[in-house]
C-alpha cells in the first residue's frame, strides 16, 4: 500500500507531556509531544486495543489506560506487559506551524524487537519449567537478548501459552473463540526455535545436577532453568469434593470444561470469594445459571480492599441475581455420582448440580528437590530473579526484593515482566526487576485497576465515591501510600501507577482535602 501523509495538528496544539488521535487517510495515529519533539505511534495498546490517547505520558513512558502495558514514546518499545508487543512508529516531521506525520505501511499493527535464532553450535539448554505467561515472555526475551542456544519450554497443558486471565471471563463467558487466546502462534515459536514438552508432568528437579525427571521416567539435563510453575488450585478439604462437576479452574482446559457444563443452566454453587470465584461466578451467571456465592468473608475481597468496598462489590452482583451466604463454611458435598446438595456447617442446604471452587491457589513447587521453600512453598529469589546461579524463578511461586521486603504476588502483568526479566538475565544481561505492581479485575462489567502493593494498611483515603462506582481508594502505612484501587478513573489511574513508581504521590494532607490533578505531578 502507497505511503501517505496529512498534516495532523499545528505545532501549539500539543504542549510537552500531551497527546492526542489523529488520522492519516484511514489510519489512526498517535500524536505526542514530548521534550518539545513529536512522536507518531500506533493509536492502539498491542494488548487488547485501548486507545492509547486516554492513557497518560510520564517522561519517555507511554502508559495504557486499561491494563497499564509500557511503551517507549520515542521508539514504540514495549517497557512494560502485558500484551507481547511494542507499537509501530510512524514518521513525522514540522514544516513552519504544520505537524506532518507520514504512514509508510497502514496496515502495521505490531512493532517487535529483532530476535536471533538458535545456532547449531551452540550446544547449551535453557530450560523453561511452566507454559504460562513467565515462560512465554522469557522465551522471547532470550532470543531478543541474543542467546542461539537450545530453548525447551516444558508443561503439564497441551496448549502453547494462552490468555489465562481470560479464562474467568470471555471465554467462560463463552465470548472469546478458542483461537483467540494463544499469546503467539505456532509459527512464532517455530521461527524462534523453541521446543515444546507439552503434557509433562515433573517429579524432581535437582538444581545442582541440573536435572529434570518426569513422570514417565524421561529427564533433561540442563543449563539454565527458568522455574514459572505458577498455582495450583487449593482443593476444598470436605466430604465429597470428588463429585463429578465439582470444579476448580486454572486451565483453559478447566474453563471449556465448565462453560460446556454451564451452558445447560445450572444451579452453581461458588465456593470462595477469591478473584477467580467472584469473576467466574459473574460469567456462569451470564451463561443463564443460577449462581450463590458462599465464602466466610463479610464482604468480596473485603480483607484486601475495605468493608466499603467489599459491600459495593457485593451489591453489584447482587443486582445482577447473584445470591450470597456470606460468613457460611461448606461442611459436605452430596450426591450419587454427581454433585446435588451443598450442606453448609450451619445445616443449610443449597441444592447444586455444578460447584466451582474458588478458594485461592499455592505455588506449585512440591517437585523442588534442593532448593528450599518458604512457609507458602514459595521460593526467595534476588532482584533479578535469581535463584542459585543457573537457576531463576518467575511469576507466582517467586518471593522477590519490593520496597525494602520480599513480597509474593499473584498477578498477570507481573507474572509477564518478571519472565521477561528473568529471560534477559539468563541470556547474560544484569536488569534488576522493578515493576510497580498492576491488577486488573472485572465484576459485572465494573473494571478495578490496582496498582502498588501492600500487604496490610492503617488507613483508606478515598477520593470519589464508592457507592456510585467512580472512585480512587489510596491504601496508606506509615504515612505513605503504598497503594490504590479505581474504578472508572482510568487516566488517573496510569498516573498513580508512575507517581508510586517514582516515589512522588501527592501529601497526605492534599488527598484527604478533595481532587488533586494527578497528572499534573508527571514528567
Amino acid at each position: 500500500m502507497p505511503s501517505q501523509e496529512e498534516i495532523v495538528a499545528k505545532i501549539n496544539d500539543l504542549q510537552n507531556g500531551e497527546m492526542k488521535q489523529v488520522t492519516v487517510g484511514e489510519t489512526d495515529v498517535l500524536l505526542a509531544r514530548q521534550n518539545n519533539k513529536f512522536y507518531a505511534l500506533h493509536a492502539y495498546c498491542t494488548h487488547y486495543g485501548a486507545p492509547l490517547a486516554e492513557g497518560v505520558l510520564n517522561g519517555n513512558r507511554l502508559v495504557c489506560p486499561w491494563h497499564h502495558a509500557c511503551f517507549d514514546v520515542t521508539s514504540g518499545h514495549q517497557l512494560e506487559a502485558p500484551g507481547m508487543d511494542g507499537l509501530p512508529s510512524y514518521e513525522v516531521r514540522t514544516e513552519g506551524e504544520d505537524v506532518i506525520v507520514r504512514v509508510n505501511d497502514p496496515e502495521a499493527e505490531r512493532e517487535t524487537p529483532p530476535m536471533v535464532k538458535k545456532d547449531a553450535s551452540n550446544n547449551q539448554v535453557y530450560a523453561v519449567l511452566g507454559g504460562g505467561a513467565a515462560g512465554a515472555y522469557a522465551v522471547e526475551a532470550m532470543r531478543e537478548a541474543g542467546y542461539t542456544g537450545r530453548i525447551i519450554m516444558i508443561t503439564r497443558e497441551t496448549d502453547i501459552p494462552y490468555d489465562r486471565v481470560n479464562c474467568s471471563k470471555e471465554f467462560l463467558q463463552d465470548e472469546a473463540p478458542e483461537e483467540w487466546m494463544p499469546l503467539r502462534s505456532e509459527e512464532f515459536y517455530s521461527d524462534l526455535d523453541i521446543e515444546f514438552m507439552m503434557g509433562k508432568t515433573v517429579t524432581k528437579v535437582n538444581a545442582a545436577a541440573k536435572k529434570i525427571t518426569f513422570k514417565d521416567g524421561e529427564t533433561l539435563v540442563f543449563d539454565k532453568l527458568l522455574l514459572c510453575t505458577g498455582g495450583v488450585p487449593r482443593k476444598l478439604e470436605v466430604p465429597g469434593n470428588q463429585l463429578d462437576n465439582v470444579f476448580t479452574l486454572r486451565s483453559m482446559k478447566d474453563s471449556e470444561r465448565i462453560r460446556d457444563a454451564g451452558k445447560t443452566p445450572q444451579q452453581v454453587v461458588v465456593v470462595g470469594s477469591s478473584f477467580i470465584a467472584m469473576e467466574s461466578a459473574w460469567s456462569l451467571s451470564k451463561l443463564g445459571c443460577e449462581v450463590t456465592v458462599v465464602s466466610p468473608d463479610s464482604a468480596p475481597f473485603a480483607d484486601k480492599w475495605g468493608e466499603r468496598i467489599g459491600k459495593m462489590i457485593k451489591h453489584l452482583h447482587e443486582e445482577n441475581g447473584i445470591d450470597f451466604r456470606l460468613g457460611e463454611k461448606v461442611g459436605k458435598l452430596e450426591g450419587k455420582d454427581q454433585i446435588e446438595r451443598v450442606v453448609l456447617e450451619t445445616g443449610e442446604i443449597l441444592e447444586a448440580t455444578l460447584v466451582l471452587i474458588g478458594i485461592g491457589v499455592q505455588p506449585a513447587t512440591g517437585f523442588l528437590e534442593d532448593i528450599s521453600l518458604e512457609k507458602d512453598k514459595g521460593i526467595q529469589a534476588d532482584q533479578y530473579l535469581k535463584v542459585t546461579p543457573d537457576v531463576y524463578a518467575a511469576g507466582d511461586i517467586v518471593h522477590f526484593p519490593y520496597m525494602g521486603d520480599k513480597v509474593r504476588i499473584e498477578h498477570w502483568k507481573v507474572a509477564c515482566q518478571q519472565g521477561r526479566i528473568a529471560g534477559y538475565n539468563m541470556a547474560g544481561k544484569k536488569e534488576p526487576y522493578k515493576m510497580t505492581p498492576f491488577f486488573w479485575s472485572t465484576q459485572q462489567e465494573t473494571n478495578f485497576r490496582y496498582v502498588g502493593y501492600v500487604k496490610d494498611y492503617d488507613r483508606i483515603i478515598y477520593d470519589g465515591n464508592v457507592e456510585e462506582e467512580e472512585f480512587i481508594a489510596f491504601y496508606i502505612k506509615n504515612k505513605k501510600v503504598l497503594a490504590a484501587l479505581g474504578v472508572n478513573r482510568d487516566e488517573e489511574m496510569a498516573a498513580i501507577q508512575e507517581l508510586i513508581r517514582e516515589d512522588n504521590m501527592p501529601d497526605l494532607d492534599d488527598l484527604e482535602a478533595g481532587y488533586v490533578d494527578y497528572l499534573s505531578y508527571l514528567s
